[in-house]
Formats: structure tokens, C-alpha cells, sequence
């Protein structure tokens, strides 16, 4: 007698209701197509940079709200002056107009990385479950994320500090062109990042880092402003701050994680620098 069939149900995403996805642009959403199985549950937040006559096209699918500068001036009226124009830190808009507990940003040239086995990566979820951890920021545990499966905390670890602190920003980095400042890129024009490390590990309490916000997952209820984009862009005389800035500002929050692995950045070839880095 044959066995009965059975019916796999997909999972649910997680988070599904409980997370934006914020998309700064100036460009057609092409880049959708290869992110679709990873993005296509959640709700996006399109952020229109430049001129507002323009038409993006978004694929069919996906969820979205679309917003523009002339809709943001009208939201915002004589305050529109406090997001950045002709720059990619207009996303700030759409970490406003969310009202979902987490986001998720990422940029439009961004695509979807794989693992040394060729498995496509997974970043969103990586960063929902990074997210939902604990992060260690007063103590350094030698096998990076105790939380992960496969570790725990090393010996010598306090016991105290084992349950760890609620995590309110998921960094995540990139294959390809490196985040070097001006100087460095002019002077290493065709250097690539192709190492991939699959780690995980808190940035310790009272230390500084560079935050970019090309692929970044972040609690709103506990970052709230501190996740303002410095004004850049139209009329703003120093660039390719913005995102630092909120780093910065970000560490009054108890704790985050850094995910070493996370999305593949294409810009080929490399855009000229321009932009004048303090």
C-alpha cells in the first residue's frame, strides 16, 4: 500500500510583518529580479533620489510604496531641507514613513553573494537572526557569536554577562570594491575584496567604527533618530559621511553585531572619486 503524500508548507519569513526594506534609488529596480526569492515577502520602501519627473520601474511582485522629492516635500514641508538630496542618505526618509519594529536597508547596485560552496547567501536572514540575538559588548569571547550553533562561550567567559544585551544594529559587509576612503582608492585602484569570512562578532562598548549603510539591519525602537543619515549631496559641501555619522550616533545603543558576511557590490567599473572624505 503506498504511503500517503505528504504537503511541505513554506515557512513563513521571519519577521515578515515586523520588517521594511528601505531602497534608495535613482535607477530602474532591476536588481530586484535576483534578490526576489529572499525579498519578495517583505514590504519595500522605494526612496527616489534625484529628479522626481523620472520613472522607476519597479518588477512585478513585489510590495512597495514609492516615494519621491516632491512627495517628500510635501510630507515634510518647510523640515524637507533635513533629508539629503542627490545623495543616497534620502533613505533616512523611509526609515521615517516606516513603521514596522526593524529595517532593513540595502543599495540598488547590490547583489546576491554566494558562499565558497557556490550557495547563494541569504543576508536579510542573516541579519534577522543577528537582530534577534544577543550581542556580548563588555566582554570579547574568542569564538566570536557564543550564540551561534557549533559555539558557545570559551572558558573565562563571566557568567554574568553570558545572557548577553538586546541587539539594535546588524552591519553587514561586501565582496568586490572595498569601502576605502579617497586617498586609499586612488592610490589602489584595482584592489578587490574576494576573501570570504563566514563570522559574526559584537563591536566591543566604547568603540568607534565606520558604518556603512549599503547593507544594514537595524531595530528602530532601539536606535529611534540616532540612525539620521548626515546631510549630504545637493548643496552640502563634504561627502560619504552620512552613514558614519549614524554609526557614530548609533553607539549610545546597548550593543550590535557586525556580519562579517553579508551582500556582493558590483560597480564596474569603479566610479571616479570625487568626494572629498574628513
Amino acid at each position: 500500500m503506498a504511503a500517503a503524500a505528504t504537503t511541505t508548507r513554506p515557512a513563513v519569513p521571519l519577521l515578515k510583518d515586523e520588517l521594511d526594506i528601505v531602497i534608495p534609488t535613482i535607477r530602474n529596480l532591476d536588481f530586484l529580479e535576483q534578490w526576489r526569492p529572499f525579498f519578495q515577502a517583505y514590504h519595500l520602501i522605494i526612496v527616489q533620489d534625484g529628479d522626481p519627473s523620472k520613472t522607476i520601474k519597479v518588477p512585478e511582485g513585489f510590495d512597495y510604496e514609492l516615494y519621491n522629492r516632491n512627495d517628500i516635500n510635501r510630507i515634510l514641508g518647510p523640515k524637507a531641507s533635513c533629508i539629503s538630496f542627490k545623495d543616497s542618505a534620502c533613505r533616512c526618509f523611509g526609515y521615517m514613513v516606516s513603521k514596522k519594529k526593524y529595517v532593513y536597508t540595502i543599495d540598488d547596485d547590490c547583489f546576491v553573494a554566494k558562499d565558497p560552496s557556490g550557495k547563494e547567501i541569504n543576508a536579510l536572514e542573516q541579519h534577522i537572526r543577528n537582530l534577534l540575538s544577543p550581542s556580548t559588548p563588555f566582554f570579547f569571547n574568542t569564538l566570536y557569536d557564543p550564540y551561534r550553533d557549533g559555539a558557545d562561550f570559551v572558558r573565562g567567559y563571566p557568567f554574568s554577562l553570558r545572557e548577553g544585551v538586546p541587539t539594535a544594529v546588524s552591519h553587514g559587509l561586501w565582496l568586490n570594491i572595498p569601502d576605502y576612503d579617497a586617498p586609499t582608492q586612488l592610490v589602489k585602484p584595482l584592489e578587490r575584496n574576494t576573501r570570504f569570512v563566514d563570522a559574526i562578532m559584537t563591536i566591543p562598548k566604547g568603540t568607534l567604527f565606520p558604518m556603512c549603510g549599503m547593507n544594514l539591519g537595524f531595530n528602530r525602537e532601539l536606535i529611534g533618530p540616532a540612525m539620521y543619515f548626515g546631510l549630504m549631496g545637493d548643496g552640502q559641501p563634504i561627502g560619504r559621511y552620512d552613514d558614519m555619522w549614524a554609526g557614530w550616533c548609533s553607539k549610545v545603543s546597548p550593543a550590535f553585531f557586525i556580519t562579517i558576511f553579508c551582500d556582493l557590490k558590483y560597480i564596474i567599473p569603479p566610479k571616479p572619486v570625487v568626494a572629498v572624505d574628513i
